[in-house]
């Protein structure tokens, strides 16, 4: 009678347990953007990729909080998966090594923002650096993703320009003309080439204008493939 009673107790106990976990997931999706809950999460694939998503605090070039309901780096799940592979290649390597993910998908809205942000610089000049938002980057349809690499005590590589510096030494097309001129050095090169050797492994596409940046599929196959999100 005693051993039924504390089966029935556990049991309870258990259901409660399940209940209440599936309430709190429920909850969670309520508070993601409208079509998050169709992404993943980068670490729920591989934990050993590090996040530190710029835009939940001020280290960025807008030097404020941009996201508030974004905590996590997700990705379009095909986009992800190939992810993981880059970072699995990446160890093979260097087993000390880990990409840093410092943006992944980004609403359009922040977008707007961020495009507002530098009015001062002309259009064409603009969209060096960021997405026209009427066009939509590939960031908003979550196939893109800023990142560098790190060790396994999450310190980034050097690669001799910050992420989202707007200067030319950030741009990987500029890099031979500052190696020459002294102002980049071939460690920092070689760290750079380290991370698109890993990552154009599995198809992702470096912009000429950002060494950190990296695209999953062009912008017109994104615009096919997925829906923007607002």
């Amino acid at each position: 009678m005693i051993i039924k009673k504390i089966t029935f107790i556990f049991t309870l106990i258990l259901l409660v347990f399940i209940t209440t976990s599936q309430k709190n997931k429920q909850i969670e999706l309520k508070k993601l953007r409208k079509g998050f809950e169709k992404l993943v999460d980068i670490q729920t694939l591989d934990s050993t990729v590090r996040v530190d998503l710029k835009y939940t605090s001020t280290d960025n070039f807008m030097k404020k909080r941009l996201y508030f309901d974004i905590e996590k780096a997700y990705l379009q799940k095909t986009i992800a998966q190939r992810l993981v592979k880059c970072n699995t290649y990446l160890k093979t390597i260097n087993s000390n090594y880990r990409l840093l993910i410092y943006d992944a998908a980004r609403p359009r809205s922040i977008q707007q923002a961020m495009w507002d942000a530098l009015d001062t610089i002309p259009v064409k000049e603009r969209t060096k650096f960021v997405s026209n938002p009427a066009n939509g980057s590939v960031h908003n349809y979550a196939a893109a993703v800023d990142l560098t690499i790190c060790d396994k005590a999450g310190k980034a590589l050097d690669m001799g320009a910050g992420y989202d510096d707007i200067r030319l030494i950030a741009y990987p097309c500029k890099e031979d003309f500052y190696l020459k001129k002294g102002l980049l050095n071939k460690k920092q090169i070689d760290n750079r080439k380290l991370l698109r050797k890993v990552l154009t492994a599995q198809g992702f596409i470096n912009i000429p204008t950002e060494w950190w940046h990296f695209n999953g599929v062009t912008r017109k196959q994104a615009k096919a493939l997925y829906t923007i999100l607002e």
